[in-house]
C-alpha cells in the first residue's frame, strides 16, 4: 500500500474503532470505493494495535489498579476480593466468548464473512437493536429507574456483553456497537456501558493484533519500508482513536445512540445500493 492509503486507512481505524459504526466494516468500504486492494483482515487487525495504545493511554490509571487487585487475589489466594479485582475478572470472563469463537471461526471471518452484502446485513441489523435497547432505556428513564454505573457491573453483565463482543467478529457489527448494545440490555447507562465496553476490548484487540502479527509476518512485514509504514499507521490510529474515546464519553453522558442507528443505517442503504447497481464488488 502507498504512503496516502495507509495514513487514511489509519485515520479510518482511529476514528470508527470505539464509535459504534464498525471500524472493520469501514477499512472494507472506503478502499472499495476508492478502488484501492482489500487490506485484508490481518492488516486490520494489527491496525488495532494503534488503537489498543490509546485505550491503555487513556485507561492506564484504572488498568494498573485492576492489575494489581487480580495480582494480589492471586498472591492472597483470594477471588474477586475488591471491586477493582472483580471488573479485572469480569473483563477476563468476558474475553473468553471472543476468544473461542475467535479461533473456531477465523477461517471464515478472513473470507466469506467479508463480503460487503454481510457487512451491509451488519450494519442495519446493530442499527435496529440499538434502536430498541435506546427504546427500552427510555421506557426506563420514563419510569424514573437509573441505569447503573461501571462500578455497578455484576458477573452477568461481564457475560451478556462478552457474548456481544463475541458477535462482532461479523464485519458491520462493531465490537463497540455490540458491547455497548450489551451493556443497555444490561441495564448500564449508556456512558457506562461505553466505558466497560473500552475496557473490555484492550485483551481481545491485543490478542488479535499479536495473533494475526505472528501469523501474517511475512506478507505485512514483507521489508523494512512495509515495517515503517505499518508502524506509522498504527501511530496515527492510536493518535485520531485516543482523541475518540473522551468525546465519545461526552456525548453518550447526555445523548442517545441515534446518530449512530441512522448514520448506519443510511450507510447500510448507500451500501446496497451501490452492490446493487453493480458499482462495487461484494
Amino acid at each position: 500500500m502507498s504512503w496516502v492509503q495507509i495514513i487514511v486507512l489509519a485515520i479510518v481505524q482511529g476514528l470508527t474503532e470505539f464509535l459504534p459504526i464498525s471500524s472493520t466494516a469501514h477499512l472494507k468500504i472506503v478502499p472499495s470505493l476508492l478502488g484501492w486492494n482489500d487490506p485484508g483482515a490481518a492488516f486490520t487487525a494489527v491496525l488495532q494495535v494503534g488503537t489498543l495504545v490509546a485505550v491503555g493511554s487513556y485507561f492506564w490509571r484504572d488498568i494498573v489498579r485492576i492489575l494489581r487487585a487480580m495480582w494480589d487475589d492471586l498472591r492472597r489466594r483470594q477471588f474477586a476480593s475488591s471491586h477493582d479485582a472483580k471488573l479485572g475478572w469480569m473483563i477476563a470472563i468476558g474475553t473468553l466468548p471472543i476468544v473461542v469463537l475467535g479461533v473456531a471461526f477465523r477461517h471464515q471471518i478472513k473470507t466469506s464473512l467479508r463480503s460487503l452484502y454481510v457487512m451491509s446485513a451488519a450494519l442495519a441489523g446493530v442499527a435496529l437493536l440499538l434502536a430498541a435497547a435506546e427504546w427500552w432505556v427510555r421506557r426506563r428513564e420514563e419510569a424514573h429507574r437509573r441505569g447503573r454505573d461501571v462500578g455497578e457491573t455484576g458477573w452477568r453483565d461481564a457475560i451478556v456483553v462478552g457474548c456481544a463482543q463475541a458477535a462482532a467478529l461479523i464485519p458491520g457489527t462493531s465490537r463497540s456497537g455490540a458491547t455497548i448494545l450489551g451493556g443497555l440490555a444490561s441495564g448500564l447507562t449508556r456512558e457506562a456501558a461505553a466505558r466497560f465496553s473500552f475496557l473490555l476490548s484492550i485483551p481481545s484487540i491485543f490478542a488479535a493484533g499479536v495473533f494475526e502479527l505472528i501469523e501474517a509476518r511475512e506478507d505485512i512485514l514483507a521489508s523494512t519500508q512495509d515495517a515503517v509504514k505499518l508502524v506509522v499507521g498504527v501511530a496515527v490510529a492510536g493518535i485520531v482513536g485516543y482523541a475518540s474515546i473522551p468525546w465519545l464519553l461526552a456525548f453518550l453522558r447526555t445523548r442517545t445512540t441515534l446518530l449512530f442507528i441512522i448514520y448506519r443505517l443510511a450507510l447500510a442503504a448507500i451500501l446496497l445500493g451501490l452492490l446493487l447497481d453493480g458499482r462495487l464488488a461484494p
